[in-house]
């Protein structure tokens, strides 16, 4: 295994636990992981900005403030976990809680069913709104090899240091 890592290393989950396995193994496996999370999700990072524009790019019909859309593009981000019962990297978008008593904002307006909530000022009568359509999928579709190719180079690159540790006897 002239060069290469002691462990076999793919773009799968079975691949990352490998890898954090390898890394837990390291004297200072505490600060290689957080190194490789951070990593993962920097090159995750473009495709939230990317579904954060898309969000913004929702027209509003009824002449509102952008702050539904600013607060589902703050509730965009890339989460990584490495460990535990589900390992990998991806950009989620989470609920926004306290907007206006609406936490699935995201989920709904990214749906084509849209959403039923009750007219401000009168909650007697009820209206079916819709989002822009699939807002998070649109700014991801085309682009999914760009960002698994960056979050895999990020595992290979601390394959290749850990290897290389093992490598020198350190």
């Amino acid at each position: 295994m002239a060069g290469g890592p002691p462990f076999e290393l793919r773009a799968t989950h079975e691949g990352l636990d490998a890898l954090v396995r390898a890394i837990r193994a390291e004297e200072d496996g505490k600060a290689l992981r957080k190194e490789l999370a951070q990593n993962m999700r920097e090159a995750l990072k473009p495709g939230a900005e990317q579904a954060k524009a898309s969000i913004m790019g929702m027209i509003s019909l009824d002449g509102a403030q952008p702050g539904l859309r600013s607060s589902i593009a703050r509730k965009i981000r890339p989460e990584v976990k490495l460990g535990g019962r589900w390992s990998g990297a991806r950009v989620k978008a989470f609920k926004t809680k306290n907007i206006r008593g609406f936490p699935n904002a995201p989920k709904r307006t990214n749906s084509a069913r849209g959403w039923r909530h009750p007219v401000y000022g009168n909650p007697n009568v009820w209206v079916h709104q819709r989002g822009k359509l699939e807002w998070f999928d649109k700014a991801f579709r085309g682009r999914e090899g760009i960002y698994k190719q960056a979050v895999h180079e990020a595992m290979e690159n601390m394959a290749r240091r850990i290897a290389s540790r093992a490598g020198n006897g350190t």
